[in-house]
C-alpha cells in the first residue's frame, strides 16, 4: 500500500514537471514571436530597413550593413526601447566608407595690360612660388597677382604637361586667356593683325604634344574701311562677266550674309567675297546694299556704288524710262535715312525726253502704291503724307523719284487726283503734265460727277480729264448685296435646309423636292452673277462609272429646275463626283443617304453677269443614265424592273427638267448641240 502511495506521488511530481516544461515553452514562444514583431515593425517605421530581426528564444538578433555607423547605432538603440539590452545581439555591420574623390583641377591665366592674374584650384603639390618666378622672367615689367586656391590630393595624370604648355602660351600671347585642365588647354587671344594671327595659330598647332587637347580662339581686329564701299554691276560688261561685285564692304557677317544673298538674288554667280570691317556709316548699310542691289537686278543694266552714305545709281540706256522712274522711286522713297541717292539714265540717240507721269494704284482692298515723279523731298512727304490721311496709315506705299523739271502745279494735281481716287473701291490714277486720268469701279452711283467737281475745282475748269469710272451694284453698301461666298453659304444652307431628292437610280427630281428647287431659286437672288459649280454625289452602290454618270446628270437636272423657275444660269457649270469625296459612313443607310447630295461651289469671286442665254447649255433630257441592257442604273448600280425605262424617242420623250446630253466614249457626259427648256415632272 505504501509502496502504491509513493508511486502515485512519483507520477504526480513527474506530471507537473511536465507541465511546467510546457507552460514555460509556450511562454517563451510567444515573448519571441511578439519580441520579434514589435522590433521588426519598429525598424521599419523608422526606416531603418537595412536591419533584419530574427529570434532566438529570448534574444533579438540584430543582422544587415548599416549605410553609416550613425544609423547602426540608432537601430540598436531603438531595439532596447522595446526589449531588455541584455537580450539584443548586434551582429550588424558598417558599409565601408567610399574615398572622397578628388575636386575637379583648373587653372585660369590671364593677361592683359594691367598684369598677370592666376585664378583656379590647383593640387597642394604644385610650386605655386615657382610658376610666379617662371613668369616674372618673361614678363618682368608686368604685375603678377596669384588668387590660387589649393587641395591636398594626388597629382591628376595630364596635369603637369598642360600647365607647362599653358604657361609658355602665355609668355608669348599678351592679351589672352589660358585655361589648363587635366589634359587640356584652351586659349582666346587678341593679335595685332590678321597676319600675327596665323603665325599664333600655326605656334600653337605646331608646339602642341601629341597627347594634349587644344582648343583655341584667336582673333584679330577688323579693319578700318575708309570710305566704306560697295560696288555691283549687272549688264555693263561686254566680256560677259555677269553681276558681279567691284567692291564690298559689310560691318558684321549678318550683314555680310544678307549682301551676298541679295547678290546671287539678283543673278551673281561663283565666289562672293565681302570685308568685314569697320567705319559703317550707319547701322542700316546692310538694309540700303540690299535694296540697291535688288534695284540694279530689276534695271537689268546698271551699276550702283555706295561710298560710305553717298549712292550713286547709273543705268544703261536700254532701260525703259518708266522701269528706271518706278525702281529709282521705290529706292529714293525707302532707303534709310542718312544715305542719298544720285541716279542718271543714260540717253537714248535722238531721244526724245519721255513725258513726266505720276501713278497711284488702290487694289481694292485698301492697299495703295504711288510711283512716278515728284518735285522734291519735301513735296514727295506732302502727297505721301495726305494720301496715308485718305487711305489709311498703314495702306501706302510709295516709290516715287524727285525730278525738279516738273511744271509748276504739279503737287496740286497730284493731290487733288489722289482726293478723286478715294471715292473709288479699287482704279488706277494717273498724272501728266497735260492731264489726268482716273479709271476704276465704284459703289456710289454719282461717283463720276464728284470727281469731275473735285479735279475742276482744284485745279481748274481747263483741266483736260479722262474719267472711267464703273458703278457696281455689288460695291454699293445701299443694296448690301450678297458676295460670291455669301451666295455659296446661302444655296448650300437652303440645300441642308430642304433636300433635293430624286427618284431612286435617277436624275428626275423627285415629286416631294419641287419646294425645294422652289427655295433654292430663292436663294439665287442676285447671286447670278457669280460663276459656281453645281456638284452630284451619290453612295458607293454600284459601279463607280454609273455612279459617275449620274452624279453628273443629277446636278445637271438642278440647273435645269433652276431655269425653268426663271433663274439666269449663264454662269452655272454641272460637275458629278459619283462616289468620290464621301461626308458619311456609306455602311449604314443614313450614311449613304447624306452622300447622296448636292453642292455648290464658288468658282469666281469677282461677278461677271449673265450675258449667256436663258437656256442652260449642258443639261440632260432623260432622267436617268441607260444601261447597256436598256435599264436605268440605280445608286447601288443595279437596274430594277420597276426602275427600268427605255431611252425616249423624239416623238415621245417625255417632259422633264433635263436637257439633252451626249456620252462620248471616254463616259464624260457632254452638253448636246440643241438645248431643250423641259418642265420638271410632278
Amino acid at each position: 500500500m505504501r509502496a502504491r502511495s509513493t508511486l502515485i506521488t512519483i507520477a504526480a511530481f513527474v506530471l507537473a514537471l511536465i507541465l511546467s516544461v510546457v507552460i514555460a515553452g509556450g511562454a517563451a514562444t510567444v515573448i519571441e514571436k511578439r519580441s520579434r514583431s514589435e522590433v521588426r515593425v519598429a525598424m521599419e517605421t523608422q526606416g531603418h530597413d537595412w536591419v533584419q530581426v530574427q529570434t532566438d528564444g529570448l534574444q533579438v538578433i540584430l543582422n544587415g550593413t548599416a549605410p553609416t555607423e550613425a544609423e547602426r547605432f540608432r537601430a540598436v538603440s531603438l531595439a532596447d526601447k522595446y526589449v531588455d539590452s541584455s537580450r539584443v545581439v548586434d551582429n550588424t555591420d558598417v558599409e565601408q566608407a567610399k574615398d572622397i574623390s578628388p575636386p575637379p583641377f583648373s587653372m585660369q591665366m590671364l593677361r592683359n595690360e594691367n598684369g598677370i592674374s592666376l585664378i583656379g584650384l590647383v593640387p597642394a603639390a604644385v610650386d605655386r612660388d615657382a610658376i610666379v618666378a617662371e613668369l616674372k622672367k618673361s614678363v618682368s615689367d608686368e604685375s603678377i597677382t596669384d588668387m590660387l586656391d589649393t587641395a591636398d590630393y594626388p597629382t591628376p595624370a595630364g596635369w603637369d604637361e598642360a600647365m607647362k604648355f599653358g604657361l609658355t602660351t602665355l609668355e608669348t600671347l599678351p592679351r589672352s586667356k589660358v585655361s589648363v585642365v587635366p589634359g587640356k588647354v584652351s586659349v582666346q587671344a587678341i593679335t595685332d593683325s590678321r597676319a600675327e594671327k596665323g603665325r599664333v595659330e600655326t605656334s600653337l598647332t605646331r608646339r602642341r604634344p601629341s597627347d594634349l587637347k587644344l582648343d583655341f580662339d584667336i582673333s584679330a581686329p577688323r579693319p578700318v574701311i575708309t570710305p566704306f564701299t560697295l560696288r555691283f554691276l549687272v549688264g555693263t560688261d561686254d566680256d560677259g562677266e555677269g553681276p558681279h561685285f567691284d567692291a564690298c564692304s559689310a560691318d558684321t557677317e549678318k550683314a555680310r550674309n544678307e549682301i551676298l544673298a541679295a547678290a546671287r538674288a539678283a543673278g551673281a554667280k561663283g565666289t562672293l567675297s565681302c570685308t568685314i570691317g569697320m567705319g559703317v556709316p550707319s547701322p542700316d548699310w546692310s538694309k540700303a546694299a540690299v535694296m540697291a542691289i535688288k534695284a540694279v537686278g530689276t534695271l537689268g543694266a546698271a551699276s550702283v556704288t555706295f561710298s560710305d552714305a553717298d549712292i550713286v545709281l547709273n543705268a544703261k540706256s536700254s532701260v525703259p524710262q518708266k522701269t528706271f522712274d518706278d525702281v529709282v522711286g521705290e529706292l529714293e522713297s525707302n532707303l534709310p535715312q542718312v544715305f542719298s541717292l544720285k541716279s542718271t539714265l543714260e540717253p537714248k540717240a535722238n531721244a526724245k525726253a519721255e513725258e513726266a507721269v505720276f501713278t497711284a494704284t488702290r487694289d481694292g482692298k485698301g492697299s495703295v502704291d504711288l510711283k512716278g515723279r515728284v518735285l522734291d523731298a519735301r513735296q514727295r512727304e506732302a502727297v505721301e503724307s495726305y494720301a496715308r490721311a485718305q487711305f489709311g496709315h498703314d495702306k501706302v506705299h510709295g516709290a516715287t523719284r524727285i525730278d525738279k523739271t516738273l511744271p509748276a502745279g504739279w503737287t496740286v494735281r497730284t493731290l487733288a487726283g489722289l482726293e478723286a481716287l478715294a471715292l473709288l473701291h479699287d482704279g488706277t490714277l494717273t498724272v501728266t503734265p497735260k492731264d489726268i486720268t482716273v479709271t476704276g469701279n465704284t459703289g456710289d452711283p454719282q461717283a463720276s460727277d464728284a470727281i469731275s467737281r473735285i479735279l475742276t475745282g482744284k485745279i481748274g475748269e481747263d483741266v483736260k480729264m479722262d474719267l472711267e469710272v464703273k458703278y457696281d451694284k455689288r460695291l454699293d453698301a445701299s443694296l448690301a448685296l450678297p458676295d460670291g461666298k455669301e451666295c455659296v453659304a446661302r444655296l448650300n444652307g437652303s440645300l441642308k435646309t430642304a433636300k433635293v431628292n430624286f427618284d431612286p437610280g435617277s436624275a428626275q427630281v423627285s415629286s416631294d423636292s419641287l419646294k425645294a428647287l422652289d427655295a433654292l431659286a430663292a436663294a439665287m437672288k442676285n447671286c447670278t452673277d457669280f460663276r459656281m459649280e453645281v456638284d452630284g454625289y451619290t453612295d458607293n452602290q454600284g459601279r463607280a462609272e454609273m455612279n459617275l454618270q449620274l452624279s453628273q446628270e443629277r446636278a445637271q437636272a438642278v440647273i435645269s429646275g433652276l431655269l425653268s423657275r426663271g433663274v439666269l444660269i449663264g454662269n452655272l457649270v454641272a460637275k458629278g463626283y459619283g462616289e468620290a469625296q464621301p461626308i458619311a459612313t456609306n455602311s449604314t443607310e443614313d450614311g449613304r443617304e447624306q452622300n447622296r447630295r448636292i453642292e455648290f461651289v464658288l468658282l469666281d469671286e469677282t461677278p461677271v453677269g449673265d450675258d449667256s442665254d436663258s437656256s442652260a447649255e449642258g443639261t440632260p433630257n432623260w432622267t436617268g443614265p441607260i444601261t447597256d441592257d436598256g435599264a436605268a442604273a440605280s445608286d447601288d448600280g443595279a437596274a430594277t424592273d420597276s426602275d427600268t425605262q427605255a431611252a425616249p424617242d423624239a416623238d415621245s420623250a417625255p417632259q422633264s427638267d433635263a436637257i439633252p446630253v451626249e456620252t462620248p466614249k471616254d463616259g464624260t457626259p457632254r452638253p448636246a448641240d440643241r438645248p431643250q427648256d423641259l418642265q420638271t415632272k410632278g
